[in-house]
């Protein structure tokens, strides 16, 4: 290693959220990680990054409704499929599903279903690379790494925010 370079080292953040605890992993140049994990655990640094900083207020704003597009720095270690695939992933639109075989076809193989959905599985981005907005081709819920009720509850947060609340009763 070059002794004029310093090695960049990843802090660890948490954001409790509304499905569960989110973990958020980065440094000074990018966010690498988001998360979902089981136990609430606290900041490993008073003074966080700024990227890291940046996306925890950007998924605030996520949750409460009031931010559609992420704009924090990212940074994620793929194939080159993968980095194709999760590019793929950011242009689906707020609020909006697509399927598998629809990224495939974009990836210039119709044939590469299964290997969009390992990129997916394979993302280390979750919500900011949106890959809970991939569903079956038949409409249906498919896995989704942080489990079925995360991807379902993140669907309906953004179809609600994009479409409005639909309520029988106004209150």
């Amino acid at each position: 290693m070059d002794p004029h370079q310093h090695e960049v080292k990843n802090v660890r953040a948490y954001l409790s959220s509304p499905v569960g605890t989110l973990r958020i992993s980065g440094n000074d140049n990018f966010v690498t990680e988001v998360s979902f994990v089981n136990d609430a655990a606290t900041d490993e640094a008073a003074d966080l990054p700024l990227p890291v900083k940046t996306c925890k207020q950007e998924l605030e704003k996520y949750f409460q409704g009031t931010l559609r597009n992420f704009s924090v720095s990212t940074q994620q270690e793929g194939s080159p499929f993968q980095q194709l695939v999760w590019q793929h992933l950011k242009s689906i639109d707020y609020g909006r599903t697509c399927s598998y075989a629809d990224i495939a076809k974009k990836t210039g193989d119709v044939n590469n279903t299964r290997a969009v959905g390992s990129a997916n599985n394979k993302n280390h981005l979750a919500i900011i690379v949106p890959c809970h907005r991939v569903i079956g081709r038949d409409g249906s819920m498919t896995g989704y790494g942080g489990g079925l009720w995360r991807k379902e509850w993140l669907l309906q947060h953004e179809a609600k925010i994009a479409n409005g609340v639909l309520t029988l009763f106004e209150t």
